[in-house]
C-alpha cells in the first residue's frame, strides 16, 4: 500500500527510520524502496573496512554524511593480529573527497589513522563535525592539530584508547579563537602535556560543551579552573586527582564541585590520591555512568565508600581489587544497573580478587542487568545457573576466566552446564564469550538455544570438530565468529562453507586447520577472501597443503583481494 504515495512522503516516513539494520531491510522491499533509500540515507556503518571498496559506497549512498568503518578484527585487542597486517584509512578519505561526498562525521575502530590522512580529512569537507577514534594508530599530535585548525565547525573529537605520538603539547593551541561549537573532547588516552591555557580558552567558549574527558597532564587545580567555567558539563573524565587534602586548591575544588549539577557521567582518575575522594561524593549522587576501569589506584575501602554513593548508576566499569565484598554493596546499592564490566588488575597479584561469590551477589541485587564483562579467577556452574535464572535478559555476556581451562572448582566438572543454563535462559543474548573447561556439549547447548547470537568468541574449549559444527548449523543470526586454541579442524570449516556467505567474519588462529583445506574453501566460494598468515615468515605459494595455518582470517567482501597485504598475507 505504501507504494501509492509519493516518494516525498516516503522519504519522510524514512528519516524516522534510524537502525542500520531496518534501513538494509527497508531497501529490499522493491525496487522503489531501493533507489529512495539510496537516495535519502546519510548514515552507514561498514563492520569490515575490506568488505566493499570505498567507491562502490559512494556509488550507492551518494548523500552519505556520516560513516562509521572498522578495520582489524577484534582479536587485534588481544595481540593476536600482526603489526603491519592493515586497515589503512587514506583510501577511503582520498576517494570521499575526490567525490565531493558532504562527510559530517567519521568514526574509526582498530583502523591506521595516518596524519596525512587526517590533515586531507580536515580539509576536505568543509562542514565536517565529528571525529571518533577508537583504538586507532598511526598519526601523532601533527594529524589532530591540522583536524584543530582547519575544521571550523567541529562539535565532537573523541580518542579512545589510542596510540598517539605526542610530539608537542601545543595542539589544543590550533583550535581557533572563532571555534565555539564543541560539544565533546576526549583526549584522555594522550600520554604527554597539553597547553593548559589554550585549554582553559577552549573550555571557556564552549557554551555547549558537554562531555570533556582529560588525560593525566591536567593538574587539579586546573580542573578546578576548568570545572568553575563549564558547570554545565554532563560528562567528566578526570585525569589527575592528586593534591594536599588540607591545601587551598582542594578546598576550592569542593567548592566548584558542589555547583556542579549537571554531572551524570564519571570516568578517568588516571592519577588520583584515594583521601581526595571524599571531595567528588556530591556529584556520586546523580551519576548514572561511572568508569573507574583505569584507576589502579582506588583500592577496594576507597571504591566501597565510593559506590556507597551511586545509588542511580545504569553503567558501571571498575577493576577487580574491588573483591567480592565490594561487589556485594555494588548489589545492595545499584538497584539500576544494566551494564557491568570488572577489568583484571595488573599485575594480577591477588588471585582471589573477584570469584563466583561477586557475581552471584550482583545478579541477585540488579535484576536490570543486560550487559557483563567479568574477569575472574573461577567460576562454577551452579552460580552461572543461579546468574541465567535472575537475570534472563542478558544481551551480552562475557565471562573471561584468567586461568582459560580451569573447571568448576567445586565439582572439578567442565562449565558446559552453567554456560548452556545462560544460554537456555537468556534468549535474546547477541554476543558471548567462553571460558573455562568446556566439551562439545556447551556448543550442542549454544546451536540449540541462542537462536539471537550474532558474535562468538571462543578459547581454549572444545574437544572435536562437532563443538564448531553444532555452533554454525544452530546459530543462524551468527555474524562473526572467534576461535583461538581450540581444537577444530578441516571438517568443522568445511561442512557447510555456505554458511559464512551469511556471516561477517571467521577468525580462526592455533587451531587443527589446513592449509589445502583453507585453498578447497576458497575455491568454493570466491566471494569470500580467505587469508592466511604467520608474521614470521614471508608467504609462500609454496606452502603444503597439510602444512597447519598458524592464523585465518575469513570474510566476506564485495571488494575482490585486497591490494595493501603485507608480505606474511597470503589471500587464497
Amino acid at each position: 500500500m505504501m507504494n501509492y504515495f509519493p516518494d516525498e512522503v516516503i522519504e519522510h516516513v524514512f528519516d524516522y527510520v534510524v537502525s542500520h539494520r531496518d534501513r538494509n531491510a527497508l531497501s529490499l522491499v522493491c525496487k522503489s524502496w531501493y533507489r529512495i533509500e539510496r537516495c535519502t540515507r546519510q548514515k552507514v556503518f561498514i563492520g569490515n573496512c575490506y568488505s566493499i571498496s570505498p567507491e562502490r559506497l559512494i556509488q550507492r549512498f551518494p548523500a552519505l554524511k556520516s560513516l562509521t568503518l572498522k578495520g582489524k578484527p577484534h582479536f587485534a585487542d588481544f595481540s593476536l593480529v600482526p603489526h603491519g597486517w592493515g586497515g589503512f584509512v587514506y583510501p577511503w578519505i582520498e576517494a570521499l573527497a575526490k567525490s565531493r561526498v558532504g562527510l559530517e562525521e567519521l568514526r574509526l575502530k582498530r583502523m591506521v589513522v595516518s596524519d596525512e590522512s587526517l590533515e586531507l580529512l580536515s580539509r576536505s569537507f568543509m562542514n565536517f563535525k565529528s571525529l571518533v577514534l577508537v583504538s586507532c594508530e598511526g598519526f601523532s599530535t601533527d594529524g589532530l592539530a591540522a583536524v584543530a585548525a582547519n575544521c571550523r565547525f567541529l562539535r565532537e573529537l573523541d580518542l579512545q584508547e589510542n596510540e598517539v605520538d605526542d610530539h608537542k603539547g601545543q595542539w589544543l593551541s590550533c583550535f581557533p579563537d572563532s571555534c565555539t561549537s564543541l560539544v565533546s573532547l576526549n583526549f584522555a588516552c594522550l600520554k604527554g602535556d597539553v597547553s593548559l591555557g589554550a585549554l582553559e580558552r577552549l573550555v571557556a567558549r564552549s557554551p555547549n560543551l558537554k562531555s570533556l574527558r582529560l588525560n593525566r597532564s591536567v593538574p587539579l587545580d586546573a580542573l578546578q579552573r576548568i570545572m568553575m567555567r563549564a558547570p554545565q558539563l554532563v560528562d567528566l573524565g578526570i585525569g589527575s586527582f592528586v593534591h594536599d587534602p588540607d591545601s587551598e586548591t582542594y578546598t576550592k575544588l569542593k567548592n566548584t564541585i558542589l555547583k556542579c549539577k549537571s554531572i551524570t557521567s564519571l570516568s578517568g582518575f588516571l592519577e588520583v590520591s584515594p583521601h581526595c575522594l571524599a571531595a567528588i561524593y556530591p556529584i556520586c549522587r546523580n551519576l548514572t555512568s561511572l568508569n573507574l576501569s583505569y584507576a589502579a589506584g582506588i583500592h577496594g575501602s576507597e571504591l566501597i565508600k565510593l559506590i556507597r554513593h551511586c545509588g542511580k548508576l545504569q553503567r558501571l566499569w571498575i577493576m577487580d581489587c574491588i573483591g567480592d565484598k565490594g561487589l556485594g554493596v555494588v548489589a545492595s546499592t545499584c538497584k539500576d544497573l544494566q551494564e557491568l564490566r570488572v577489568f583484571p588488575s595488573v599485575p594480577y597479584v591477588n588471585p582471589a580478587a573477584v570469584t563466583e561469590k561477586g557475581l552471584v551477589a550482583i545478579s541477585m541485587g540488579c535484576p536490570k542487568l543486560h550487559s557483563l564483562l567479568y574477569f575472574c579467577h573461577q567460576m562454577t556452574n551452579a552460580a552461572l545457573i543461579t546468574v541465567a535464572k535472575n537475570c534472563p535478559n542478558f544481551i551480552r555476556f562475557r565471562l573471561c576466566i584468567l586461568d582459560a581451562t580451569k573447571p568448576d572448582p567445586d565439582t572439578m566438572q567442565p562449565l558446559d552446564e552453567g554456560f548452556g543454563a545462560i544460554v537456555q535462559s537468556c534468549r535474546r543474548l547477541r554476543r558471548l564469550s567462553l571460558s573455562g573447561q568446556l566439551t562439545d556439549q556447551v556448543f550442542l547447548y549454544i546451536g540449540m538455544y541462542a537462536e539471537q547470537l550474532e558474535m562468538l568468541s571462543i578459547a581454549f574449549a572444545g574437544e572435536s570438530d562437532k563443538g564448531m559444527q553444532y555452533v554454525l548449523n544452530g546459530c543462524k543470526k551468527l555474524r562473526k565468529l572467534e576461535i583461538r586454541d581450540c581444537p577444530f579442524g578441516n571438517m568443522a570449516l568445511l561442512t557447510d562453507v555456505g554458511k559464512y556467505e551469511t556471516m561477517r567474519s571467521l577468525w580462526m588462529s592455533s587451531c587443527e586447520v589446513t592449509v589445502g583445506a583453507c585453498k578447497r574453501l576458497a575455491k568454493k566460494m570466491p566471494r569470500l577472501n580467505v587469508e592466511i598468515f604467520n608474521e614470521n615468515e614471508q608467504a609462500d605459494c609454496s606452502m603444503e597443503d597439510g602444512q597447519r595455518v598458524e592464523k585465518m582470517y575469513l570474510y566476506r567482501t564485495l571488494a575482490g583481494k585486497r591490494k595493501d597485504a603485507p608480505e606474511y598475507v597470503w589471500t587464497l
